[in-house]
């Protein structure tokens, strides 16, 4: 699973690879900036850029800070269920509840601990592929249940009591006339018919033709 780090600093982004490297995480991609993470994502798009399964993002960055670009990346519909987790000073608790309010899941403090790291990185990616599994679930019921729809739009089914001649049996339809059964089956199925004799007619209408 992938990880982004968005963070200003190139020591702290490779600090967090480092961590991440040596747990065996090893799709790790990382941005300096609110607007690197920006094109990386495809937020201005409508579906996904990279495949990012989880997020580290720094509170304190330039030009745009972590919690208004976790603001940001959460309005996006592809985006929404990425889960992104805060890397932030001691001093920047503050602003923590904003970043929940926008859309934040969890946080680390810096400076950052590699237990902790590891064990909040794990739960997040846990929840990442359950929710996966769900959406993925969810589209497929969607799928059948729209291939069902459309199957039972294209059937056609007899039911009820059918009036039919006892002797030349044709069918008497809804309007009171009599038709071939054929005709009649044509219109209120999908069946197509094709013609032919079987042997007790052919021996009944061609007795010369037919050998036993």
């Amino acid at each position: 699973m992938t990880i982004l780090i968005v963070d200003d600093s190139h020591d702290q982004q490779a600090l967090l690879r480092s961590i991440l490297g040596k747990a065996g995480h090893a799709d790790v991609l990382s941005a300096d900036s609110a607007k690197a993470a920006a094109r990386l994502l495809n937020v201005e798009g409508d579906s996904a850029g990279q495949n990012i399964d989880l997020i580290l993002m720094d509170v304190l960055m330039p030009e745009q800070d972590g919690v208004e670009t976790c603001r940001q990346i959460k309005r996006c519909a592809h985006l929404e269920d990425i889960p992104v987790i805060m890397v932030t000073a001691k001093n920047d608790l503050s602003n923590l509840q904003k970043a929940f309010a926008a859309g934040a899941m969890d946080f680390i403090s810096k400076p950052v601990n590699s237990i902790e790291l590891l064990a909040r990185v794990s739960s997040a990616l846990l929840l990442k592929q359950e929710m996966d599994r769900r959406k993925n679930r969810e589209l497929e019921l969607r799928r059948s249940n729209e291939e069902l729809q459309k199957a039972l739009k294209e059937v056609k089914v007899l039911r009820g009591l059918i009036p039919i001649c006892a002797s030349c049996k044709k069918v008497r339809n809804d309007g009171g006339f009599w038709q071939q059964f054929e005709e009649y089956l044509g219109e209120h199925s999908e069946a197509e018919f094709s013609h032919g004799l079987c042997q007790p007619c052919i021996k009944k209408l061609y007795p010369g033709v037919y050998q036993d």
